[in-house]
């Protein structure tokens, strides 16, 4: 058992709130205010103030409540109930996919604290850690997994998910990877050394397991230098060691093997579970990097999504990066009605995979993965699009229609964009910084997936279920464009209403 004295030293990642938060040192006031000058269209960070216990950096603000369609608006606390039985967490409808809890504002007559939890537990999610390890790499047995906590826990093949293919020809990366029903995120890094041994480099991979990816991004700045530490000094593993015994998890004997999308329970923000602040890299947000990386062709990864095809994003090393991709295209198929989806196969991000993943492949009906390896190109069997660089592409003759923007695509994207630039220049004119792009583009695909359901719904329980060209308008799409997309949408969906367009009927 480490002893508290030691966390202070040792867990570098935390940093201690001053008691009095307008008495902060007028040289960090200082810097702030440069910063903001500098970058003055960016929004600020949705980071809280916390105990300091808690391993959220320094200047946290409280939670938020969310209004649909505004993004953040008020600064009143919400409450999220911890569900009597499961071991994992769902979104609003119910598919497991990234969405936002069911939250109520705390008033006049809401303020009492949730029954049998803690303050703290109340206001911050678990830190749910099961493992720290750490991967070299040798130059004559390869990846390897070098250290580990708890010694027990099963690894195999954590020691290539967390050294990507190709890494040698760069210094430095960050990977998030699925290893069964854990998240892990490890950070990479490669050092010149004078040794023929090590044939001149040295490469280590530090990284920690999950059950959720949600709250991973937290210890980022941790991992990144503990890669370093180890490269210098191999073998000092006291910062870990002490790491692991103050986040690591109570997890229940026997688990139901089910991977999380969202934490079991917690009070959170719409931000902090729908698309779990993993934007560590563009201060704008992944989303934003996102959006504007593919252009109007989001839209048709977008259609895909909400299909849940299986996306393989192929990318050479770095990929961070595309790791992020991975959970922005998850994001875009976010429905918040009830019931909608319970039917259909989760899209579950696996992020990066490599051909040990092959298995495990095989059986997905549904999911969105990076790689660095080339070879899975050709193994079609294993996704329905594949996407190279900026570039979409589907082996699939039925899906191909889907590839061609329509007129509808491009006017979504036109709207997308005048709403971005809108944001931007209200918080650059009139500093209103209540909502950021992150909020915006992720309410946007949201509320167009809410209207295209619920006028589905509509139409299938009326007593004459047919889908005519103004219900296709109505919910944004083209009539004739988009007619194979909504063809699929309503067979995966199970939505039983008759199509018709221009004298065209198919049910």
């Amino acid at each position: 058992m480490v002893k508290q004295s030691d966390r202070a030293p040792l867990l570098d990642w935390e940093e201690v709130p001053p008691a009095d938060g307008s008495q902060a040192a007028p040289q960090q006031q200082q810097q702030q205010q440069q910063q903001q000058q500098q970058h003055p269209p960016l929004p600020p960070s949705r980071e809280e103030k916390v105990a300091p216990k808690s391993s959220q950096p320094y200047g946290r603000r409280p939670p938020t409540v969310t209004v649909a369609g505004t993004g953040w608006s008020t600064a009143a606390p919400t409450v999220a109930h911890r569900p009597e039985s499961s071991a994992t967490a769902a979104d609003a409808s119910g598919t497991g996919t990234p969405g936002r809890p069911r939250t109520r504002p705390l008033g006049p007559a809401r303020n009492a604290l949730v029954p049998g939890l803690s303050p703290r537990d109340q206001w911050e999610e678990k830190d749910q850690i099961v493992a720290v390890f750490v991967v070299t790499f040798g130059t004559r047995s390869g990846n390897m997994i070098e250290w580990c906590l708890p010694h027990d826990i099963n690894l195999d093949g954590v020691e290539f998910k967390s050294i990507a293919s190709g890494s040698h020809r760069i210094t430095s990366d960050f990977i998030y990877f699925r290893k069964g029903c854990y998240f892990g995120l490890a950070c990479f890094a490669n050092m010149a050394v004078d040794s023929e041994l090590e044939r001149g480099a040295r490469m280590k991979s530090v990284g920690i397991l999950s059950p959720s990816y949600t709250l991973l991004y937290r210890y980022m700045h941790f991992l990144e230098n503990q890669v370093r530490h180890q490269l210098k000094c191999p073998g000092q593993y006291s910062p870990l060691e002490a790491f692991y015994e103050d986040k690591k998890a109570v997890l229940p004997p026997a688990g139901n093997g089910l991977v999380t999308a969202c934490p079991t329970w917690s009070v959170t923000t719409i931000n902090r579970c729908m698309h779990a602040e993993m934007k560590i890299t563009h201060p704008a947000g992944c989303m934003s990097q996102f959006i504007q990386f593919f252009g109007e062709h989001i839209m048709v990864l977008w259609k895909f999504a909400l299909l849940r095809k299986r996306v393989l994003i192929f990318s050479p090393p770095p990929i961070g990066v595309v790791c992020y991709r991975v959970y922005c295209c998850c994001c875009l198929a976010n429905v918040s009605l009830p019931g909608i989806g319970v039917s259909v196969p989760e899209l579950r991000p696996f992020f990066y995979i490599n051909i040990a993943d092959i298995p495990a492949l095989e059986t997905e009906l549904s999911y969105v993965a990076c790689t660095t390896e080339k070879i899975f190109e050709d193994k079609k069997e294993l996704y329905d699009v594949y996407v190279d660089n900026q570039n979409v592409k589907t082996h699939r003759s039925d899906l191909q229609p889907l590839l061609r923007l329509n007129a509808a695509d491009k006017e979504k994207y036109r709207k997308l964009s005048e709403q971005r630039q809108m944001l931007l220049y209200t918080q650059e004119v009139d500093g209103d910084c209540t909502t950021n792009e992150e909020d915006l583009f992720i309410l946007f695909f949201m509320e167009l997936n809410n209207r295209i359901f619920q006028i589905l719904s509509d139409v299938a329980g009326s007593t004459d279920p047919i889908l005519t060209s103004e219900h296709v308008r109505a919910m944004g799409l083209d009539p004739q464009g988009d007619r194979f997309f909504l063809l699929d949408l309503l067979d995966v969906y199970q939505i039983d209403v008759a199509l018709v367009i221009d004298n065209l009927c198919c049910s």
